[in-house]
C-alpha cells in the first residue's frame, strides 16, 4: 500500500525536477546546460539547485514556481496512477512532463521553443501511431496545422488593426501578436498526439478555455478597478489552454469520450 502511494509521488517529484530544469535553461540557451542564477549569472551547484536553495553567490531566491511545479506534478502523478490512460503510466507521465514544459515556458516567456516542438513532434508521431494508427496521426497533425494557420492569419489581421488603433490613440505599438507561429506548430504536435478528428475538438476546447479565462480576467480587473484601455491591450498565451484541452481529453475519465466524434 505504501508503494502504491510513494511511487507516483516520487515519479511526479522527478518529473517536476525535469520540468523546472528545462524551463530554466532552454529559454536562455536553447540547449541543455548548467542552470544559472537569474540575478548574477553564476552556475548553481547540483545540491543547491535541486533543493531550491538561494544562490550562494548573491542570495537570490528562485520564487514559488519550482515549488508549485513540484506540488502540481506530485498531484498529477497520483491522479494518473489511479486514472491511467491506455498508453500506460510511464508513457503518460512522459507526455504530461512534455505538456508541462511547454506550459511553463510559454507562460513565463511567451515562447514555444523549436527544441520542444521537435521533441513533441517525435513523441507525438510515435505515440499517435501506436494509439490511433499512422494515417489518423498524420491527418491529425496536418489538420491541427491548417486549422491553426487560418486562425494565425486572422490573428495577424487583428494585431495590425490593434497596432493602428494604438498609434491613433498616441500609444507606441508593441508588435504583440494574438497567436504566434509557435502556437501553429504546437497545434500540429497536438494533432499528432490526438489524431483526426479529435484535434479539431481539442483546439475548439482550448479556445473556449482561453475565452473563459479572458472573461474571468476582465471581471477581476473590473472588480479591482483596473479595467481600462491598458487592459484591452493585454494578450494571454494560448499554448497552455491547448495543452489543458489535450490533457483533459486524454486523462479525464471516460465521460468526455461521449462528446468526441469517432
Amino acid at each position: 500500500m505504501i508503494f502504491v502511494i510513494v511511487f507516483p509521488i516520487l515519479a511526479g517529484w522527478l518529473g517536476g525536477w525535469l520540468i523546472n530544469y528545462l524551463a530554466d535553461t532552454l529559454p536562455l540557451t536553447h540547449r541543455l546546460t548548467r542552470p544559472t542564477c537569474k540575478q548574477c549569472g553564476r552556475e548553481y551547484s547540483a545540491g543547491v539547485y535541486l533543493s531550491f536553495r538561494p544562490c550562494r553567490n548573491c542570495g537570490h531566491r528562485r520564487g514559488l514556481r519550482p515549488w508549485f511545479v513540484q506540488a502540481a506534478m506530485m498531484a498529477i502523478g497520483l491522479y494518473t496512477w489511479f486514472n491511467p490512460h491506455r498508453m500506460g503510466y510511464a508513457l503518460g507521465m512522459v507526455l504530461i512532463t512534455y505538456y508541462a514544459v511547454v506550459v511553463v515556458i510559454d507562460m513565463e516567456h511567451r515562447l514555444i521553443l523549436h527544441p520542444t516542438s521537435i521533441a513533441g513532434a517525435l513523441l507525438g508521431l510515435g505515440l499517435g501511431t501506436w494509439l490511433h494508427g499512422l494515417l489518423p496521426t498524420l491527418e491529425g497533425g496536418l489538420g491541427g496545422l491548417v486549422i491553426m494557420l487560418v486562425l494565425y492569419y486572422f490573428g495577424m489581421l487583428f494585431a495590425k488593426l490593434r497596432a493602428k488603433r494604438m498609434q491613433e490613440s498616441g500609444q507606441e505599438s508593441d508588435d504583440e501578436e494574438a497567436l504566434g507561429a509557435g502556437d501553429v506548430i504546437l497545434a500540429g504536435v497536438l494533432g499528432l498526439i490526438l489524431g483526426w478528428p479529435v484535434i479539431w475538438f481539442g483546439l475548439l476546447l482550448g479556445i473556449l478555455l482561453g475565452g473563459i479565462a479572458g472573461i474571468l480576467l476582465i471581471l477581476y480587473l473590473m472588480a479591482a478597478k483596473k479595467y481600462g484601455k491598458e487592459a484591452l491591450m493585454v494578450f494571454m498565451p494560448y499554448g497552455p489552454f491547448f495543452i489543458a484541452s489535450a490533457f483533459f481529453i486524454m486523462f479525464v475519465p471516460n465521460w468526455i469520450i461521449a462528446v468526441i466524434p469517432k
